[in-house]
């Protein structure tokens, strides 16, 4: 399957972004409503000489939750230690982190969701008093000693706000959810990007490849970076209207920036299921995905776009799924 644009982020790709991350607020594009709640908190916090509340970013991946985080960081001038749900496997790997950590340091925690459960319950003290409870030894000889902790800002990013427990999004003081980005900014994104790595890149260009980048920063970087190859090896390496037409065309992307992976679950529900319903698991079986990546990546763009219905009996194919495809749909199949 292509990884243009639904794939997993390659090592190398980390690289890359972080290099285009924006470095402060006013040079974050997008997000306007975001911005102007981060600056009053971090204004007032600053004001008051303490460190901000614990920040929790949701939303899908690619909108910049990351970069917020870093931002916030170089905003209130502290130092930033970075690690993710999965990442902290046991208590005593969360008990490095927050020990370790100095007076009003941000640490960020990703895919916060994804934490075990005996961490998320030591997390609490943390965040609330800035203390650690540590059990040392085993048995009845066991005991309790409490450690204080700096007063550091936690912010945890999220995919799946569902997911998290009440008790740890209680102890957020304030919870932002990121929306996909309008094609504007997308280019003004384009355009910010191309400037860095020195891409000659016309706004026609910035404007085709923004049309393709299913609402996020990353996705139109990542186009941007495919583009590029094309210009450099098949045009004169300046990227306008046509090349990133034709660029998009060799990569699959369709102009709604659709992939390969969208194409062929679109035509699995239609050609292989009668336009279902079908559940994600027998869906990912026909295309050879992960349902993981079905239902986090592929999946809400195609709904976003009208593509696709969920059913309590699973996913049905609309008619503008069946027109986009350039299909007519069997007589006999109805919506449900």
């Amino acid at each position: 399957m292509s990884e243009v644009l639904t794939g997993s982020v390659l090592p190398e790709e980390h690289d890359f972004d972080a290099a285009l991350r924006p470095k402060r607020l006013d040079e974050f594009v997008g997000q306007p409503r975001v911005k102007e709640q981060l600056s009053l908190i971090l204004d007032a916090a600053q004001a008051r000489g303490a460190a901000p509340d614990h920040l929790l970013f949701s939303g899908p991946p690619g909108l910049g939750k990351t970069s917020l985080a870093h931002i916030v960081a170089a905003e209130i001038g502290a130092q930033i230690r970075t690690t993710s749900g999965p990442a902290i496997e046991r208590a005593g790997d969360l008990a490095a982190i927050v020990t370790n950590l100095e007076p009003g340091d941000v640490l960020f925690i990703d895919e916060i969701h994804r934490l075990r459960t005996q961490v998320e319950e030591i997390l609490y003290a943390a965040m609330e008093d800035f203390t650690l409870d540590v059990v040392i030894g085993k048995g009845p000889a066991a005991r309790s000693i409490r450690i204080d902790l700096p007063r550091f800002t936690l912010i945890g990013a999220t995919t799946r706000t569902g997911l998290l427990t009440g008790p740890l999004r209680d102890r957020f003081g304030f919870g932002a959810r990121l929306d996909y980005y309008d094609a504007s900014d997308l280019a003004a994104i384009l355009r910010r990007s191309a400037t860095l790595l020195e891409i000659p890149l016309d706004d026609e260009g910035a404007t085709e490849i923004s049309g393709r980048s299913r609402g996020t920063p990353r996705v139109a970087n990542r186009l941007l970076r495919r583009v590029r190859d094309f210009a450099d090896v098949r045009a004169d390496g300046r990227i306008g209207g046509d090349v990133a037409r034709d660029a998009l065309a060799v990569f699959e992307v369709d102009d709604l920036g659709l992939d390969r992976l969208d194409v062929a679950l679109l035509r699995a529900v239609v050609e292989k299921f009668g336009g279902g319903p079908v559940g994600v698991g027998t869906l990912a079986a026909a295309v050879h995905e992960e349902p993981e990546t079905i239902e986090d990546v592929a999946e809400p763009f195609l709904l976003r776009l009208g593509f696709l219905k969920r059913t309590p009996r699973g996913r049905v194919a609309t008619e503008a799924a069946y027109r986009h495809l350039g299909l007519g749909r069997p007589a006999a199949q109805t919506l449900l």
